[in-house]
């Protein structure tokens, strides 16, 4: 039991540095003139990138967990609000500098740029993921939780999308995106919810650092 608690806890370390760290490596590089000749398009790209990463290995987490990896399912949440907080940033840097928080610029460019009408869409959809994402609101939801927290895979498809639509010559990056998208949803669809049912994962007693996913979630 001990060495199952200790096990839990390093894994949940592990994903806090590896969420933290690409921007740790970011505010170096920034410190250090790395971000190359413009800086505020480097961010917005990094940003971008590393919350894609996280949100499809936040989807990776249900069908590792059905082939037998239940102990990544506690920790399905904090992948999601860790790309999230990326996704925030990549967000902030687009209304910040490049539309000098002018409503009626971002307005304008939501409206006639197709990555951008894109990438909103699936920042509002990531919104109520993110906000009820407290175990209060699982509790108060119940399985509208689940109904709601679906809405993860029609943001993760546009989130695919703007990175397509945003590629102007070399499509490979934002295509190896979409191909694990589509290995993760077909792994959703053909590997049985039994198999998650073989190994299920206990609750984690009050005050663990984060809950496991309500029976059905997505």
């Amino acid at each position: 039991m001990a060495s199952a608690t200790r096990a839990r806890r390093a894994l949940g370390w592990a994903i806090w540095v590896a969420g933290v760290a690409p921007a740790l490596r970011l505010a170096w590089l920034g410190a250090h003139d790395g971000l190359g000749a413009n800086p505020i398009e480097e961010l917005e790209h990094q940003t971008g990138l590393t919350a894609l990463c996280l949100l499809l290995a936040t989807l990776a987490v249900t069908p590792l967990r059905r082939v037998g990896l239940a102990a990544l399912a506690p920790f399905r949440r904090r992948l999601g609000l860790l790309s999230f907080a990326y996704v925030l940033a990549h967000f902030s840097l687009w209304i910040g500098f490049d539309n000098g928080l002018d409503p009626a610029a971002i307005v304008e460019d939501i409206a006639k740029r197709p990555y951008v009408t894109a990438g909103f869409a699936a920042f509002v959809l990531l919104v109520p993921l993110a906000v009820t994402s407290t175990r209060g609101a699982v509790r108060r939801l119940g399985r509208r939780w689940v109904q709601l927290h679906r809405l993860v895979y029609p943001a993760a498809c546009l989130a695919v999308v703007h990175y397509l639509w945003l590629v102007k010559k070399d499509l490979r990056p934002p295509l190896e995106f979409a191909a694990v998208l589509a290995v993760l949803l077909v792994a959703r669809l053909v590997i049985p919810r039994s198999r998650a049912r073989a190994a299920p994962s206990r609750l984690p007693r009050k005050g663990a650092a984060s809950a496991p996913d309500p029976p059905g979630a997505a």
